[in-house]
Order: C-alpha cells, then structure tokens, then sequence
C-alpha cells in the first residue's frame, strides 16, 4: 500500500471562518495577559496559598496530551505497525503543539514572562524539578521537530531512532512534570506513585484525543477512513483507562493508610466542590462510563460510541489534572511537622479559588495560538494521507 500524503487547500468559508475564531481567541488572550501583568497576578483570584490556578491546570493537561499523542506515532515509528503509518506525522506534529501550549500556560500564568528563560536556564540546579523540566520540555520539542523531518523525508533507520528517542522522552517530561508535584510538595501531593499516574492519564487522553482527532478530520476532509484501526485504538483506550484507575486507587489508599495524610485524604475525597470532580467528573463521567462503552459490545464497535468515550475521558483528565494542582493548595500546609500554631497573623484554614474570567481568556488565548498553528500546519505540510487502511500484506508493505 502506498500511502499519498497531502495538504488541504484552505480555501473554504469553514476553514477561514475557523482560522479567524483562533486569532481573535489569540488576541483576547494576549490582551488578559498584558492586563495581568500591569496590574499584578492579584486581579486573577490567585495569592500567596494559592500562587497556582487554571493556567497551571491546563499547562500539565497540554504536557500530558502531548506525550500521550506520542504513543500513537510510537506505534509505526517505534513497534513498526505499518498501518500506523498514516497517523505518525500529525500525531507527532500535534505533540509538538501541545508542549508549546503547556509552555504558553506556564508563560501566561507568570508575573514576570520576561524571566521566563533567566531562571531556569541561566541558575540551572539539578536538586529542583523545577529547573529540570523546562530542559526537558524544549528537548521534547527538538527531538519532536527532528522526528517530523525523518517521516517527512522517509528516513526508516533514523525515524525509528527518533522515534524511540521521543517515546522515552515523553515518559521523561510527564514523569519529570508529575515529580514536582509528587515530590514532597504539600500533602495532598505527597505520593511516589504520582509521576507514574501522571503518564498514565497522559497515555489515556494522548490516545483519546488522537481518536477523536484522527476520526474528525478523515471525516471532515472525506478521506477513507478503516474503521478497524479505530477499533484497535480504542481497545488500547480501554486498558489504558483501567491502568489509570488502578493508580487512582492506589494513590489514595496509601493517603488513607498513612497516618500523617489521612485528614488530608478525607479532605481531598469529600471536602468540597473539587471532591464532585473527582467523583463525577473523574471517576464516572471519564473513566467508569468510557470503559462500559469500550468493552460493551456495540460500543467497541462503533466509531460514534468510541469517539464519545474518548471525549469523555478527555474530559475526565481535566478533572483530575485540577483535582491534582488546587485541592492540594487550598489545603493548609504543614509548616512545622509535629506542632500545632496557635497564633499566626496569617490565616492558616482551607484557602479558597475561583476560576477567573481574565484567566479563561488566558487559556483561550493558549488555544486560538496552538489552533492557528494546528489549521497552518494542514494546509502548508503534507500531515495527512489520502486514505487510511489496514494492508492486505502488512510484511511487504514498505510505506
């Protein structure tokens, strides 16, 4: 099979229309941005409990979309599943975007963007996560960038290189990501297990949006489409989503076991509106529900029943990316273990955060940058084939 890949022309009202929606979403977040930062990171709802909000939310989102897009590449590029092929180029190419757009959020969310690239690089310190990341991230980005070029120009021996190279970094950059916050951080953050969970929700939403992605566009764009190729991925959804529980429960039954973070535990669980996220939004809606439909028969057989579950599983990893970052600040940190305050000038109770309006034209802001690039990218690269089949003779397939 001889795979045709191709751009879209872009000439279509759709297309510009869409075009159009993503500037001026860029626009509106740039302009929140400028006003953040003359008037001060205070105007967002964010303080000194909680110096992290929505922006940090959806950075370690995109970080995690953008490993978990990997794994769809990783099946021609690194295993060599021919009939992968035609997914390898946009899956890697949205890969890279979304690394971008967890670097914009984290831009964004700064008071001072232009120490942006001062702190972490120029005092580098190999004793905080915080300085190792963003190393790992524009590595990411390179190798992303280096591993376009090789399936661009069917380099086999070095797509293959890349590609094992970039599978194994995407585990470093979720793993690196969920270490600043597993590391001791705060209790509600406190748990070994946290960098390993992190890449598995990583490897749930990465695969459920390709889904969702790779199936919207074949179908918007009328190409063939094979619909067993789906049904594979959504198979490898499926175990995804119960690895993804299975680190969910372990997680908090350790921080019920333990002593030291059992009221936290409590809190987390049945403490407010973020314990309805995990519950609902997490639990339920995008992990529970996903896999009835994936294991239902009719369900794992249908392109529109696949497609719903992985939406709701894009879903639930939102849930559980802010049931991550803000719980465990609103929670009041141990500050001397083992002793009680009795006095502090600071309150030192439950913190409260809202989500506010300047930072969700911030995060729209993220997104009108990234689907601009997205919309660019599909007109003036060579992302997509023609059709997408699975070979009569995958062995003798060269392309």
């Amino acid at each position: 099979m001889k795979l045709e890949f191709t751009r879209i022309e872009g000439n279509s009202f759709e297309y510009r229309v869409m075009m159009i929606v993503f500037a001026a979403f860029a626009v509106a977040g740039a302009l929140a941005t400028w006003w953040v930062i003359e008037k001060g990171i205070w105007v967002t709802g964010m303080h000194n409990r909680v110096p992290w909000g929505f922006l940090i939310v959806m950075a370690i989102y995109y970080i995690g979309l953008s490993a978990g897009s990997l794994v769809i590449s990783g099946l021609y590029g690194v295993f060599g599943k021919i009939e992968y092929k035609p997914f390898a180029r946009i899956a890697v190419y949205v890969a890279m975007l979304f690394l971008i757009a967890g670097l914009l959020s984290i831009m964004t969310d700064q008071g001072r963007i232009d120490r942006f690239f001062v702190q972490p690089f120029v005092f580098f310190n190999l004793q905080s996560m915080f300085s190792i990341n963003p190393m790992l991230y524009i590595g990411h980005i390179l190798i992303c960038i280096l591993y376009l070029w090789a399936l661009f120009y069917e380099k086999k021996k070095l797509t293959k290189v890349v590609a094992t190279l970039a599978f194994g970094w995407a585990f470093c950059v979720h793993t690196g990501t969920g270490a600043i916050f597993g590391f001791g951080a705060r209790l509600l953050y406190e748990s070994p297990l946290l960098p390993a969970s992190f890449v598995a929700a990583a490897m749930a939403s990465g695969t459920a949006l390709m889904i969702l992605l790779i199936v919207t566009l074949f179908k918007v764009m009328d190409r063939y489409l094979d619909d067993e190729l789906i049904f594979w991925l959504g198979r490898f959804l499926a175990i995804t989503v119960i690895v993804v529980l299975y680190f969910l429960f372990v997680e908090n039954a350790y921080r019920a076991y333990v002593v030291e973070l059992r009221q936290a535990a409590v809190f987390y669980l049945f403490g407010g509106y973020h314990s309805l996220l995990f519950w609902f939004g997490l639990i339920l809606v995008g992990l529970v529900i996903p896999l009835f439909i994936l294991f239902n028969k009719k369900g794992g057989k249908s392109i529109r029943w696949i497609v719903l579950a992985s939406c709701l599983v894009i879903f639930g990893v939102l849930c559980e990316r802010y049931v991550i970052v803000i719980p465990g600040l609103i929670h009041p940190p141990e500050l001397f273990p083992g002793m009680e305050i009795t006095h502090s000038i600071v309150d030192e109770g439950i913190s409260t955060y809202h989500i506010s309006f300047l930072e969700v034209l911030q995060a729209l802001g993220v997104m009108g940058v990234i689907g601009f690039m997205f919309g660019a990218g599909l007109k003036y690269m060579k992302l997509l084939p023609t059709e997408a089949r699975i070979p009569k003779h995958p062995a003798s397939a060269d392309s």
